[in-house]
């Protein structure tokens, strides 16, 4: 190179290179100690969720009237990917998705532009409708869920209690935020005697009219004196039941007193909307939320010594779990990445001095901590967790970091054995290696630009892999170029012996010798085989698309688990809670369940990336048990399983897993069908679920909104109930009055406002009967419910869901014994008959994983001209040669071949963890292959023939190949029994070794056949 040789300036100036080795060693200490840990990447979840409630309205009311205009003003937004809406009865969730590729300081903005257009929009909605209400922290994940209970205690001493906490959780150096989760609202009612009423003539509009004069804060005036000003303050402050009893109402010329015709209790919401239980005692749950780029670990100490302290001072009879904490998840990870990273360094090592002998094995040895240092602190700067994408990028790291230094001393070893001196033998190493080293090196790292730049999800969840990789490849060819040389020339020794022609070296071995006539076969049979390779590379795609197992991202090693409730649509959260309340009693009876909270009339909040928290529905709950341990968490499910399959819980359908890894996928196996008539869509979903149901790999397949629900319809003639002095309005608000009472007023408690609801207290109806009431009229005459129409029993649709302002009937089910994109396909094929018997304007989309894997791979696509174009400039600039660009460029894709035969050999499935294995394969086999080119090009400037040169170039580049294939082979094998890097690990490992055979056989009989050399 043209460049400063910088390995002869290292070896000269000794003290300096001394000084920055010495640095190195402690500023990668201190950054390794320095490093922020946590359990998984940060990333952003580029979503939010509009809410809108419009009480009393069916499903159908609120599509046309309310979600129409708030999906039509939010498809304007920019960088919009997709709009998912769930309507049901008086409710409407809408989930807006950004594109993955929408800037991280733009996400302010687009928030702000939604709050805009939901508060401009809600002037236009019809009246009753509260919101849209925009909650931009949907994607929050709670570091930590902290429960509080009090077995006794009244709910609102708990909730005031829980606020305490809450607020002193959010002093803790590091938090963002804490949030209080399953506070049941509070309300005050005032139960009104129907009896007492009548007699006294009294209305709830008296008692009503009476609060609110009793209640209400206004200001009184004020008085200037010489002095201070006096404000007027008038105790208007109803807080107090028993106060509240003490208000007057007129009746005529006396006075009667609220709490003579009325019971006031303190109570809460009825029924409750959303409940939490945790090791089956109700609870209140505080979440915690860490700032983004904070340890985790740090922050976990700071908060176990809150909460110890806390504890400590809980009132009698309260109790405090912490049920689910981050920092645990971090440590366990952490450390046993740490040993198998160790485990790492000792084998590449090891390798190093049973390779090359103790001293120059020893450089090696020296020369791979300082190039992890140096990363350590280059991922420092960067703002770089230690995490499991970085520290599985580390390991990676390492099987081919220690190229460039055995590279470098193995070249100083033969200059030795020539006799050179060792000054000069390091010297040599910058002229024959720094050049090829660093377009390897770079050729490798380039193979890890698509998911550093793919712009997705996935792409910021595993993003790191190349900026680890690229930081530690990059020092590697430094120390390499710098310290290996100063190491050299100070530990290793001069040969005792004669010089050696470095012929003489290839030609004294057996070893060598039947190497060379090897590779020489190989040359002179080089169209048998390069067609041959090629042929197995046909072979090994064909593989890859087949019998190769198809995943998106592996399941998780965490030890909770995930119990979804489903009941029919409509049912009441008691019914819901009845049904929980037996699965908890079988959670209680067995061994291994460390604790478990139960969620109730919604999902649970977002304690791991990958779990999407469900909307409110009374109908549904969610249970996470967390086990002592990934063998005891199996156990548990495969226990739960069973009773669920001998009918446990008939009533109910019931979905366990564990936690996957990667971006949110609901379910693994979906199909959307997409149309406007619901009668048609539930007729081709159910074809649907009976083509999925013959399928041995799909478990419960089914529908995600096929049953109607039935509602009670008053069916009235308006002017007869005009004529009888009543109107709809009066009819609603009485009937509703006496049903479940109506909110007249908020009186002021603590830092709370509490509602005040004034019900009717009539006769009760058995259980399955419409209601028998009694309403009255303008003129205070009563009418009862059944002269005012018949009611009748109706049926609507439960829920409605539409995708990017499409209707749409999702089909959903789990697979066993398979992978889910394998089903995925395999259904979709047999789909086929289905597809093509559509009506016009009806279609079939794929859902689940396979949507999402493909979303992935399309992103790493994008990306994949501009790899190719770096890898193929460097290429050009190292070989200056078209034909050595295509030789090195056809070797590329060949590390399939390695990796399908470990794959199928040790039955690994291949998804996204696995395909940036294969991606990044080709990096090094092309670099392999520009060393072994370059070599070549050396030959023939000695002089050799280029035949032999050929021959020679693969036999003297041999032991280098080899050796870092070996241990860059041994380095992966930690990660083999890692659940979320194995495949990519035996990826790596099977194609490396495949690869090294490749270098030496197949490339040489390529390098003949492109060149069109003789045969020596």
């Amino acid at each position: 190179m043209s460049f400063p040789n910088l390995s002869a300036l290292a070896v000269r100036e000794r003290s300096v290179t001394l000084y920055f080795l010495i640095l190195s060693v402690f500023a990668g200490a201190y950054a390794f100690a320095s490093l922020g840990r946590a359990e998984d990447p940060s990333i952003t979840l580029q979503m939010l969720v509009v809410s809108a409630v419009w009480p009393g309205a069916t499903p159908a009311e609120i599509e046309q009237q309310v979600v129409h205009p708030i999906e039509k003003s939010i498809q304007k937004i920019e960088y919009l990917d997709e709009i998912k809406t769930t309507v049901k009865a008086g409710r409407a969730d809408i989930q807006v998705q950004f594109h993955d590729y929408t800037p991280q300081n733009k996400m302010p903005e687009l928030q702000f532009q939604v709050r805009k257009r939901m508060l401009d929009l809600s002037s236009h909605l019809p009246e009753g409708v509260i919101g849209p209400i925009v909650n931009d922290d949907f994607s929050d994940v709670y570091f930590s869920l902290i429960s509080l209970s009090a077995p006794g205690l009244p709910l609102r001493k708990l909730t005031r209690y829980a606020e305490q906490l809450r607020d002193q959780l959010q002093l803790i150096p590091g938090a963002r935020k804490a949030d209080l989760i399953a506070e049941r609202e509070e309300r005050v009612y005032v139960d009104l005697d129907n009896v007492l009423m009548t007699n006294s003539g009294i209305s709830p509009q008296d008692v009503s009219e009476a609060i609110r004069a009793y209640n209400t804060l206004m200001p009184a005036g004020q008085i200037d004196t010489a002095g201070p000003r006096l404000q007027f303050r008038l105790d208007a402050d109803l807080s107090d039941p028993q106060r509240l009893a003490q208000v007057p109402i007129r009746v005529g010329e006396h006075l009667v007193r609220l709490g003579d015709v009325a019971v006031i209790t303190q109570g809460y919401e009825e029924p409750a909307s959303y409940l939490a239980r945790v090791n089956g005692e109700d609870a209140i749950l505080v979440g915690l939320v860490m700032n983004k780029g904070e340890n985790g670990l740090v922050f976990g100490e700071r908060l176990a010594a809150f909460l110890s302290k806390a504890r400590a001072e809980l009132p009698l009879g309260m109790e405090l779990n912490q049920i689910t904490n981050q920092a645990d998840a971090i440590e366990a990870a952490v450390n046993l990445f740490q040993v198998k990273f160790l485990v790492a360094v000792m084998v590449v090592m090891g390798i190093g001095f049973l390779s090359l002998g103790l001293r120059a094995g020893l450089i090696v040895g020296i020369a791979v901590p300082i190039t992890l240092g140096l990363a350590f602190v280059l991922m420092k700067s960067a703002n770089i967790n230690l995490d499991r994408i970085t520290l599985g990028a580390l390991i990676i790291a390492l099987g081919l970091l220690v190229d460039d230094a055995i590279i470098a001393i193995e070249m100083m070893l033969v200059k030795l054995e020539e006799g050179w001196s060792k000054a000069s033998a390091a010297t040599h190493a910058w002229n024959a290696t720094a050049s090829p080293m660093l377009f390897g090196t770079l050729i490798t790292i380039f193979g890890f630009v698509p998911i550093g730049f793919a712009k997705s999800g996935v792409g910021e969840y595993a993003g790191n892999i190349f900026w680890v990789l690229a930081f530690s490849l990059i020092i590697s060819w430094l120390v390499a170029v710098t310290f290996t040389p100063y190491l050299g020339v100070n530990i290793l020794r001069e040969p005792k012996h004669e010089p050696k022609n470095t012929h003489d070296q290839y030609t004294s071995s057996l070893a060598y010798e039947r190497l060379r006539a090897l590779i020489t076969w190989c040359v002179r049979h080089r169209r048998t085989v390069v067609l041959l390779t090629f042929a197995v590379l046909v072979l090994s795609v064909a593989g890859m698309a087949g019998p190769v197992e198809k995943q998106f991202f592996p399941g998780s090693d965490r030890p909770e688990i995930l119990i979804d409730v489903n009941l029919p649509p409509g049912t009441s959260i008691a019914t819901t809670d009845a049904t929980v309340k037996r699965i908890e009693k079988l959670l209680d009876s067995m061994d291994g369940v460390a604790n478990y909270a139960s969620y109730i009339g919604g999902g649970a909040p977002r304690f791991f990336i990958s779990v999407n928290p469900e909307h409110p529905d009374s109908s549904f709950s969610k249970i996470i048990v967390t086990a002592t341990g990934p063998t005891e968490r199996d156990r548990i499910i495969a226990e739960l399983d069973q009773h669920v399959a001998v009918g446990a819980f008939s009533e109910a359908r019931i979905r366990i897993r564990r936690l996957l890894f990667g971006p949110p996928v609901d379910w693994p196996v979906s199909f959307r069908v997409v149309g406007k008539d619901p009668a048609t869509l539930r007729k081709v979903a159910h074809q649907i679920r009976e083509v999925m149901s013959q399928n041995p790999h799909v478990v419960n397949p089914h529908l995600e909104w096929d049953q109607r629900i039935p509602t009670l319809n008053l069916e009235m003639d308006e002017q007869h109930l005009r004529l009888m002095g009543l109107t709809p309005l009066a009819v609603a608000e009485q009937i509703q009055y006496r049903q479940n009472g109506v909110p007249i007023a908020a009186v002021r408690q603590d830092i709370r406002t509490v509602d005040v609801y004034v019900r009717g207290q009539g006769t009760r109806q058995a259980t399955n009967e419409p209601p028998i009431y009694e309403l009255r009229n303008e003129q205070g005459q009563k009418i009862p419910l059944a002269h005012l129409g018949e009611v009748k029993l109706a049926y609507e649709d439960a829920m409605i869901q539409r995708h990017n302002r499409e209707l749409f009937l999702a089909v959903h089910a789990e697979v066993k014994y398979a992978q889910p994109q394998d089903v995925t396909k395999a259904l979709w094929a047999d789909l086929e008959s289905i597809r093509a018997a559509l009506p016009d304007g009806y279609r079939i989309d794929i859902g689940g994983s396979l949507e999402r894997s493909k979303d992935a791979e399309d992103s790493i696509n994008q990306v994949f001209p501009l790899m190719i174009a770096l890898m193929v400039t460097c290429v050009v600039l190292q070989t200056r040669s078209f034909t050595g660009v295509m030789i090195v460029l056809l070797t590329a894709p060949l590390g399939v071949i390695g990796a399908v035969v470990a794959l199928l050999a040790f039955k690994q499935p291949f998804g996204f963890v696995a395909l940036l294995g294969l991606i990044g394969l080709a990096g090094i086999l092309m670099r392999n292959t520009l060393i072994l080119t370059q070599q070549v090009s050396d030959n023939l400037e000695d002089g050799m023939l280029p035949s032999e040169a050929v021959v020679e170039a693969a036999v003297r580049r041999a032991r280098p190949v080899v050796l870092t294939a070996l241990a860059a082979a041994l380095a992966f094998i930690p990660l083999t029994t890692d659940i979320f890097w194995g495949p990519m690990a035996y990826v790596l490992i099977g194609g490396v070794v495949v690869g090294t055979a490749i270098t030496l056989l197949f490339v040489p009989a390529l390098y003949a056949l492109a060149f069109r050399l003789e045969n020596g």
